[in-house]
């Protein structure tokens, strides 16, 4: 949920990773309240993140996972250094490349591919079946790779790009469905300024940052603790390095659950308790609205009543 504002005169402005017919633009396409608004293409996560803080934008669209390379670091340092950001929104795109060209080319004219080095690697397996004398030339987008084939500035003679630069250049469509995983997906998460949590859906995810306190055997495990104790299931758990020093990580953590389930406000504060830093990236629906489901005894009501039973301890109350 994004700060209110008066819809009536103010456009909102959403920042994304451009240009036009990027992954990142497909993913903000599938945001109500961003259709008929401001789109602002930048070209980096760092951009975007940067038009949030600074007030340029109300929100940004960035890619946080990827389901064949894993977690996007850029994205992930970027959350864990720069106060003052929500996570209040996830949304998953289909990753499907197709192969253009100029208008008139064919498949066997090509020999240099422009493409993305991430792209470029998800669709090796196709480009050494079907074009296998092909060599690579690295491009800053997939985009980017296709706009230097058509004004020929990069000299390449094909791009590996997304199926929806097709919306906006005219390219010559040489190949579809390029890539080699047919199951790949990206996950891409909308950013704001800092909010309070939109009420729990019953579907929900919450993002963290912790550190660990000090490198000693079964700190990992303790950190862990916090959410097996409280039942809570843990869909990403990837380390990044802090930077100060060899061996110092952080951990980004997605947790199953809202902050106002009371499990999961226990297992906050067990971890604000147990590290020096834990980061609050936001609880949000599930891109897949999939219900979370726990056993009886980690419900709220168990919790509820353990902390009133304890308060009558104190109070002297004597136990029914």
């Amino acid at each position: 949920m994004l700060p209110d504002t008066d819809t009536a005169s103010v456009r909102r402005t959403y920042s994304y990773l451009g240009p036009a017919g990027t992954f990142t633009e497909a993913a903000l396409a599938q945001v109500p309240e961003a259709r008929d608004q401001i789109w602002r293409p930048v070209r980096n996560v760092g951009e975007a993140l940067a038009d949030v803080v600074e007030g340029r934008s109300d929100a940004a669209m960035i890619a946080i996972e990827n389901s064949v390379d894993g977690g996007v670091s850029t994205t992930q340092d970027a959350l864990a250094t720069v106060p003052g950001l929500r996570i209040v929104g996830e949304y998953l795109v289909p990753v499907n490349f197709v192969l253009v060209g100029r208008p008139g080319m064919t498949l066997a004219d090509v020999s240099l591919v422009s493409a993305h080095p991430v792209a470029y690697g998800q669709c090796l397996r196709w480009l050494r079946e079907h074009i296998p004398a092909h060599a690579h030339l690295p491009a800053s987008s997939n985009v980017a790779s296709a706009l230097g084939v058509l004004d020929g500035s990069s000299g390449a003679d094909a791009a590996i790009a997304a199926p929806g630069i097709v919306d906006h250049h005219t390219v010559e469509v040489l190949a579809e469905g390029i890539g080699d995983n047919p199951n790949a997906v990206t996950r891409f998460v909308l950013v704001s300024r800092t909010v309070a949590p939109a009420p729990p859906t019953g579907a929900d995810k919450t993002s963290l940052i912790v550190e660990l306190p000090e490198d000693h055997p079964g700190a990992l495990l303790e950190l862990l603790e916090q959410f097996a104790t409280r039942g809570i299931n843990l869909s990403l758990l990837a380390s990044r390095p802090i930077g100060d020093a060899l061996g110092r990580y952080r951990f980004v953590i997605d947790a199953d659950g809202h902050v106002h389930d009371e499990r999961m406000a226990d297992a906050l504060l067990g971890l604000r308790r147990f590290s020096p830093k834990v980061i609050f990236l936001g609880s949000y629906a599930r891109a897949d609205r999939a219900i979370v489901r726990y056993p009886q005894r980690y419900s709220d009501d168990v919790f509820v009543e353990a902390r009133d039973w304890l308060r009558g301890l104190l109070s002297g109350e004597p136990e029914a």
